[in-house]
């Protein structure tokens, strides 16, 4: 039996990532984040096209997470493996988040 409630056009993959701080988040992934998509680092990238649910929690002042939806644009098989994934829908407190984030960190989101 289905869930009516979750019918979606396409199925997605959850990218879940919890950060501690602020600066791991920053030494691990701003610079592969802008205003719109980011690299996702893994040993297991989707195939380009796959939509994805991401989630990325930090603290930056008190706990915060970054949410919405994407989509496997680019893979790359040769260290630092990974994935690019434009961003389809953010929420809009996370798109002030990253906004915040980039501001803060000098050369990001270009």
């Amino acid at each position: 039996m289905s869930d009516s409630s979750d019918q979606r056009a396409e199925p997605r993959v959850q990218v879940n990532r919890e950060f501690h701080t602020i600066e791991e988040f920053i030494t691990e992934y701003v610079t592969d984040v802008s205003r719109s998509g980011v690299f996702v680092r893994t040993d297991d990238p989707l195939p380009v096209g796959t939509k994805v649910d991401l989630r990325f929690s930090i603290i930056v002042d008190d706990f915060e997470t970054i949410e919405g939806i994407g989509e496997v644009v680019r893979v790359v098989s040769e260290p630092p493996t990974g994935m690019g994934v434009v961003f389809i829908e953010l929420t809009s407190y996370s798109q002030a988040l990253i906004e915040r984030i980039l501001i803060r960190t000098p050369g990001a989101g270009r």
